[in-house]
């Protein structure tokens, strides 16, 4: 069997697999486990466990628990409705202040939490009802949400740049620095695409403004600031060198579990208890989605399936712009499909030297990476946050939802776009922090 045919016939399984409703760990790891059961009959038994096991036998992968323990708290907790409540008090007089409220919270929560699905479920829960109420249409309700829950992915700390940094050997500190400055420039793409989508529409933003009293204003922000310290203070200690990405998470998990219990008066068993079991079904979820990519990823290297892709994309012989636009679109295929995590553990090896050979500074790829990996999250057939919005606002029709979120598509395009005209977004925060990379 050729390469290209053993390739179309597992990436074909894997579709039919998920097409059951399968869950996406099950579908790659039965995929990958068929193919090299074909190929090597019962010794594939004796690689399974030690294969899929060595996918996620690495200490620095403890950081993504404790990020998603610290997503966690935050959500389970009044902290989410308070950050959304004191944000919407402060742009009441801006133009659509509402709509940006809900995306600079994905914003803020995104660098609470590191993950696309929890800012979108925390943000969603109270923006989207909200929205609707003041009589936002319910396409920029939904779409806004969707859209702003994949900075979850960009605004650091974030799994997907752990398991990029992970997989490519590079720094972890680096790729987060690295995505400060472009996940800044898209929450703001997003936020004046949704004041133009919401003109377009005919909403009045001036009869519908809600008026707030300095005091309210005010009065919100103790709960918020604890949190946006630990933010700081997280980032802090893992870029100034003081601590490794794993003990900042540490850390910072317990920080905000501590601020969450003392300022909520979370003393009961089953608030914690509660907190544990959400980050817990999360992170395990992750953690099978990556070995079983890893499975998948070796499964594709042992059918030579990974070698002759890459062989075909170094062997091209066209501009370096030109390959990195076949890699993009790639990417945004790939990404529709599956999760971003396995995208990375299953593309990121094949993909890291062809970029390094063409001269593509490997942080800077991290980002392009990560912004394809958003797109997928809002667009079919997988669309993880469009499933998200749909189960918050059951009563909105799903199209309105999805015409809602593909606009935003287009502003991811043209961040893509701006990235490649000016690298130094993604490359200049990392450099003044933590020296050229020679």
């Amino acid at each position: 069997m050729s390469p290209t045919f053993a390739g179309l016939t597992i990436i074909a399984a894997l579709f039919v697999l998920l097409g059951t409703g399968m869950p996406i760990a099950f579908a790659l790891g039965l995929a990958a486990f068929l193919a090299l059961f074909l190929q090597s009959g019962v010794g594939i038994f004796y690689v399974l466990g030690d294969t899929m096991f060595s996918g996620i036998a690495n200490l620095a992968y403890v950081a993504i628990p404790m990020f998603v323990l610290m997503g966690a708290a935050v959500a389970s907790s009044p902290a989410g409705a308070d950050l959304y409540t004191s944000l919407d008090r402060w742009l009441n007089r801006v133009p659509g202040g509402l709509v940006l409220s809900n995306i600079g919270a994905c914003g803020i929560f995104s660098g609470m939490t590191g993950s696309s699905p929890a800012t979108c479920a925390a943000i969603g829960k109270m923006g989207i009802p909200e929205m609707l109420r003041r009589g936002y249409p319910t396409s920029v309700a939904t779409g806004s949400i969707a859209a702003g829950g994949t900075l979850g992915i960009l605004i650091p700390p974030s799994v997907t740049l752990i398991v990029y940094g992970i997989a490519t050997e590079t720094s972890i500190g680096r790729l987060f620095m690295a995505g400060v400055l472009p996940g800044i420039m898209l929450t703001f793409m997003f936020m004046m695409w949704a004041i133009i989508d919401c003109k377009r529409k005919g909403y009045d933003f001036n009869t519908r403004a809600m008026r707030f009293t300095m005091r309210e204003r005010l009065a919100g922000l103790p709960r918020v600031l604890p949190f946006l310290l630990i933010i700081v203070g997280t980032l802090y200690v893992l870029y100034g060198g003081i601590a490794t990405p794993s003990e900042a998470a540490g850390v910072g998990a317990m920080l905000t579990l501590f601020v969450v219990v003392i300022a909520y008066r979370l003393f009961r068993f089953r608030p914690i208890a509660g907190i544990f079991g959400s980050a817990m079904r999360e992170s395990v979820m992750i953690m099978m989605i990556m070995a079983a990519a890893e499975l998948f990823a070796f499964a594709l290297s042992s059918l030579f399936i990974t070698q002759t892709i890459a062989a075909a994309i170094a062997d091209l012989e066209v501009n370096r712009w030109v390959l990195m636009g076949i890699i993009n679109l790639f990417l945004l295929v790939a990404g529709m499909f599956l999760p971003p995590v396995a995208v990375i553990v299953m593309t990121a090896p094949m993909l890291f030297p062809i970029i390094t050979q063409a001269g593509f500074d490997p942080y800077w790829f991290a980002i392009v990476l990560t912004i394809n990996m958003e797109v997928g999250l809002i667009t079919p057939p997988i669309g993880l946050n469009l499933f998200v919005i749909n189960a918050i606002a059951p009563d909105v029709p799903t199209r309105d939802i999805l015409w809602g979120a593909l606009p935003y598509v287009l502003v991811m395009f043209l961040a893509i776009l701006i990235l490649c005209l000016f690298p130094d977004i993604a490359t200049w925060l990392p450099n003044q922090m933590m020296g050229v990379v020679r």
